[in-house]
């Protein structure tokens, strides 16, 4: 059944009004309507028949509307619910969504909401394909030259981007990947059809999760399960996991796949520009703005909006956000009304953000809002037997966008050395490593001599550097340790990734507020210090 087709429909609200008006929505469609004012009527009806989708009013004179959600999962019935909540619940809408609705409407809902979230309920309805085998032979290696980065394997890819764009194409299988390491949808039908492309591309992105460990075929699942929900998932993982090449399988194995992938780091965007990014510009809204442009909402609609490192989103910001993910609506700077939204809503960050909301750094309502459902990356050293099949994956993407006739292959020792390692930086370390590698010692065999680890992220920072590895390139700025070692009398080094003002504070004070030298020591940028000391009120002193 496609949204275009007539499908069997059962609406449920006390209101009267309200029924009716939904009732005459539906069939405007061409849908058949049933409706029930209440609990009991609802069950009377579902036990008589089989829908294609149920709409129902969270309360009712004998019960919540959220009952019936639960009874049909269950049940395991097939029925797609949606449920329609009043204007600022934003707790029976998490609930909702938790309890296994697909869907949630907030009052007061327009036909066309009305009629897009059943669309959405339908598409998502049909029963998915079975699972492709793809092969670990040069067949499926082939393919990874459309992949949609240079670093898609690694799930590198930054910035903002919509995919299925000239920029951002679809992306193909990684290399390595056997039979065990993907689960997808096959096509169905002719492979010119777009039934068969779509599912063809969902198979795809799910292989580029390269790994048979049972962590990765657990991540894989549990993708497969949540995409077809709009419910919003929350991605967390250390930096170099992968985050965003899970936000693009979800979105490609969802009924979304043919909109738009609009991808956002958070954290690469100024705070005076996250409200027009996010939202929108209308002509004349400030000087220099000569014509609309549309926000990230706006460009994803129909599709996904993956918001990468969340966690770095100013709170005067994240008020703002809340607003749109609770009421699906947004206003363009410059506009007098709101306008509605139609996206899913994927997030990640590499934060703890349970922390970030006891120390007040992230409001506590949105994260239960973006929190809906979490997918937990494992680390790579926490999936180390995927290391051999990660990595050759990794050198035949290498190799193709070096134009090298042959494939390089690691030697067991080789293997052996990489797997001592504890990859701090995960799959981008991974990578950093082979390109280095490939680089430097060309040849069809890497060997251990060609695999230059760093030194543990500890001892690099803290104690003054050993002498150098056989062929190693003299460290960098980041490498070199502070002209202090933490001690009663000096300060330790602010953590890298979220700095505390007391230790932002306490290491300026150590270098006397000489802000290129305390940058210098951290192996910063002058514009990221300056960054965090913005952040935490530091930019004029203590």
């Amino acid at each position: 059944m496609t949204p275009h087709t007539a499908a069997s429909l059962l609406v449920v609200d006390d209101e009267p009004d309200l029924l009716t008006l939904y009732e005459l929505t539906l069939r405007k469609s061409g849908h058949q309507v049933a409706a029930a004012s209440d609990l009991a009527q609802a069950r009377a009806l579902l036990a008589a028949q089989r829908f294609d989708a149920l709409i129902t009013d969270m309360r009712l004179p004998d019960g919540l509307g959220l009952e019936l959600v639960r009874e049909l999962t269950q049940a395991g019935r097939p029925e797609k619910t949606i449920v329609v909540t009043a204007y600022g619940s934003a707790d029976n809408a998490v609930e909702a969504l938790k309890a296994g609705a697909f869907d949630y409407l907030t009052k007061p809902v327009a036909p066309t909401q009305l009629r897009a979230a059943v669309a959405s309920a339908l598409l998502a309805a049909q029963p998915p394909c079975n699972a492709p085998q793809p092969s670990s032979g040069p067949a499926a290696t082939a393919g990874l030259e459309s992949s949609s980065s240079p670093a898609a394997v690694a799930g590198l890819d930054r910035g903002s981007s919509v995919a299925g764009s000239d920029s951002s194409p679809r992306p193909s299988p990684a290399p390595g990947a056997s039979a065990a390491s993907a689960a997808a949808c096959a096509p169905a039908a002719a492979p010119a059809s777009a039934a068969a492309v779509v599912a063809s591309a969902s198979a795809l992105a799910l292989a580029q999760l390269v790994g048979s460990s049972p962590a990765m075929c657990a991540l894989r699942e549990r993708v497969q399960r949540v995409a077809r929900s709009m419910a919003p998932v929350l991605v967390l993982g250390e930096s170099g996991t992968g985050k965003e090449l899970v936000a693009r399988a979800l979105h490609l194995c969802s009924h979304r796949s043919e909109g738009p992938f609009v991808a956002v780091n958070c954290g690469a965007i100024p705070d005076a520009l996250l409200e027009a990014e996010f939202f929108g510009v209308r002509k004349g809204a400030y000087t220099g703005a000569s014509a609309h442009r549309e926000g990230y909402f706006q460009a994803a609609r129909g599709g996904t909006l993956f918001l990468d490192e969340i966690g770095d989103l100013p709170l005067p910001m994240q008020v703002k956000l809340l607003r749109a993910v609770q009421e699906r609506r947004v206003r363009s700077l410059g506009a007098s009304e709101d306008e509605p939204t139609d996206v899913r809503l994927l997030s990640a960050t590499h934060l703890d953000l349970a922390r970030a909301v006891r120390e007040g750094r992230f409001r506590q309502d949105l994260y239960y809002r973006l929190n809906v459902i979490d997918l937990h990356l494992p680390a790579l050293r926490e999936r180390r037997d995927d290391l051999p099949e990660l990595a050759q994956a990794l050198l035949q993407r290498l190799a193709e966008r070096n134009a090298s006739p042959t494939t390089p292959v690691l030697s067991a020792a080789a293997l052996e050395r990489l797997a001592s390692h504890p990859f701090p930086g995960n799959v981008r370390e991974l990578e950093n490593l082979l390109e280095r590698a490939l680089a430097l010692h060309p040849g069809p065999t890497l060997d251990a001599d060609a695999i230059w680890l760093p030194p543990p992220p500890a001892a690099a920072r803290f104690s003054a550097p050993g002498p150098a590895a056989a062929g190693s390139a003299p460290s960098s700025p980041a490498h070199l340790a502070p002209a202090h070692p933490a001690g009663p009398d000096h300060a330790a080094p602010p953590d890298e990734h979220a700095p505390t003002r007391e230790q932002l504070q306490a290491w300026l004070e150590q270098h006397r507020w000489n802000q290129s030298r305390a940058a210098r020591q951290l192996g910063w940028t002058l514009a990221k210090l300056r960054y965090w000391m913005q952040r935490h009120g530091l930019a004029d002193g203590p």
